[in-house]
């Protein structure tokens, strides 16, 4: 296994609300997260990184995962938990009050990957089959373009995009979306905040995944192609590639 994570401010934005990290469990199994924090400087900032400072400690804790219901329970267990965190911080703290994130967060081991979203950072797999998207957006623009209001091109554009429909540490409970697929040699799995997303379509981000750069320069190039096209928000990501258990598993980052 390897994996890369690369953040970047962006053009405009005068801090990074994003976090995101890849960290390894007593089993040497991958936990890999990209959170896009909300409510302003400060309180974008405190979601994200205590979002991610909590996983990161729950997973480097975990004696290993063996089956994807045991990754879904995981991820469920441990991201309501963060959400409950956020949540009492956001009460107890005027400062943070409104404060919330999205995440997309997978749990990759030898044989599958496990991913759940909250909100509109994304998963993608690129394998044999091509470039998949494999996370629904909680948006108000998906809502709309799911049942039929508007047509994909004017979700592009739309007025109202950044409107989220679930975000961690926003209400008591939160529902997440989680999704296992079986991760094969040379698969690659994607996972971004809106800042890339937005920026770089989904063809482009497919050619410069299925180049033969190594990792870390397929992370600089979607960063550097998103800042080109504008930069107006935080950009963060996490590439994981399967290898089989004979190859390398050190982490590029």
């Amino acid at each position: 296994m390897k994996a890369v994570f690369m953040t970047d401010r962006g053009k405009i934005r005068q801090h990074n609300e994003d976090n995101g990290g890849i960290f390894v469990n007593r089993s040497g199994q991958r936990h890999a997260i990209v959170a896009d924090g909300m409510g302003g400087h400060r309180a974008g900032d405190v979601a994200s990184e205590m979002t991610l400072l909590k996983l990161k400690e729950l997973w480097e804790g975990n004696a290993g995962i063996e089956t994807p219901e045991q990754a879904e329970e995981w991820l469920r267990t441990n991201i309501g938990e963060v959400n409950a965190l956020l949540f009492e911080h956001s009460k107890n703290n005027s400062e943070c009050e409104g404060m919330g994130t999205t995440i997309v967060a997978a749990i990759a081991t030898g044989l599958f990957a496990t991913i759940a979203n909250i909100g509109d950072s994304r998963g993608y797999i690129l394998n044999e089959s091509g470039f998949k998207q494999l996370t629904e957006d909680h948006s108000l623009v998906n809502e709309l373009l799911r049942s039929g209001q508007i047509t994909k091109e004017d979700a592009e554009h739309h007025p109202r995009k950044n409107v989220l429909l679930r975000a961690l540490g926003t209400e008591e409970k939160v529902q997440m979306d989680t999704r296992t697929i079986v991760f094969e040699e040379e698969d690659l799995l994607l996972l971004s905040s809106d800042g890339l997303t937005n920026k770089v379509s989904e063809q482009e981000m497919h050619e410069i995944l299925a180049g033969e750069k190594k990792l870390d320069d397929k992370a600089a190039d979607l960063i550097r192609l998103a800042n080109d096209n504008g930069g107006e928000d935080n950009i963060t990501l996490v590439i994981v590639e399967f290898m089989d258990a004979g190859s390398s598993g050190d982490t590029e980052c």
